[in-house]
């Protein structure tokens, strides 16, 4: 009698704490699903290529498979070389790279007898001399990638008022990095049907309006590779976009590197103090004190 008492006393209060719990549990699920939609949704609009502001802000790049992107993945320097010769002949007729010294491709893609031999077939205004005139002299390691134009209104005077960007950041400057300047270099087209472009553009959806001053330079054959790589466009635009990224981040492999050896360490020292705590402090942890009263404690207590 008393157990069925209990039973049905318990019930009734699971009954009423689950009518209580009820709506609040309804609403943290609305709201849990809510949020978890929403960012799905969100997740969808910034993967999906088609959007309502494509033509505003360029249509979004696929996701390539970069090494240098995955969480230990490291430059190809093969790569980054060929990339320079693709800067060389055909980028650095229009764009600078200010922060690139020769120095820099120094055993990452060239040894320093190349980068010097490629740094002398350059002249750079040097001086004054003894007399306070200035001179040309061949370019030496310490000195930058040369300009194509000497500044800024001479750019925009040969480009018909564009100026063409310095690509020395130019991956970390755009969102999207590698993956959109390796779909802008790729992505020329004929616009579609109802879409418009002023005469001395060319459309491209990657790029933001769609118009862009810059004509496509990049086609199958357009450089020769010294290593036999096949010199398809494709590969081309990797190459020279990997060029690009390393000029950006020249740190990333060492970064990398010792975020490795980082983790690899302060893994052991976790290790080492959970097994201090457990070892050295446990005689601390599960101390216990004790009185132990001396004999004839109680004859020697009563007798006071």
């Amino acid at each position: 009698m008393f157990s069925r008492a209990a039973f049905n006393s318990f019930k009734h209060a699971a009954r009423g704490a689950s009518a209580k719990i009820a709506p609040h549990s309804v609403l943290m699920g609305a709201t849990v699903a809510t949020a978890v939609g929403s960012g799905a949704g969100l997740l969808y609009l910034n993967r999906n290529a088609a959007h309502a502001n494509m033509e505003a802000e360029g249509l979004h790049p696929a996701n390539h498979p970069f090494p240098q992107k995955k969480l230990l993945g490291t430059f190809d320097h093969a790569s980054i070389r060929r990339g320079f010769l693709v800067f060389k002949e055909v980028c650095a007729a229009c764009h600078s790279m200010d922060l690139i010294y020769w120095r820099n491709l120094v055993d990452v893609a060239y040894s320093e007898e190349e980068a010097r031999a490629m740094a002398a077939e350059y002249q750079y205004v040097d001086g004054p001399d003894d007399t306070g005139a200035m001179f040309e002299r061949p370019g030496k390691l310490t000195d930058p990638m040369p300009r194509p134009y000497p500044n800024e209104e001479a750019a925009r005077a040969a480009n018909a008022g564009a100026l063409p960007p310095d690509l020395s950041l130019i991956t970390k400057a755009r969102h999207g990095g590698v993956d959109y300047i390796y779909a802008l270099l790729t992505g020329y087209s004929d616009p579609p049907p109802g879409v418009e472009v002023r005469e001395g553009l060319n459309y491209n959806p990657y790029f933001p309006g769609g118009a862009m001053a810059m004509a496509q330079n990049i086609f199958d054959g357009v450089v020769e590779f010294e290593d036999g790589t096949p010199n398809t466009a494709s590969q081309i635009t990797k190459d020279v976009v990997t060029f690009l990224n390393w000029a950006a981040e020249p740190e990333l492999d060492e970064r990398k590197k010792i975020g490795v050896k980082a983790v690899l360490l302060f893994s052991s020292l976790t290790l080492i103090a959970l097994w201090i705590k457990r070892n050295r402090w446990q005689t601390l942890k599960t101390r216990k004190i004790v009185f132990n009263p001396p004999k004839n404690w109680a004859n020697n207590k009563s007798s006071k």
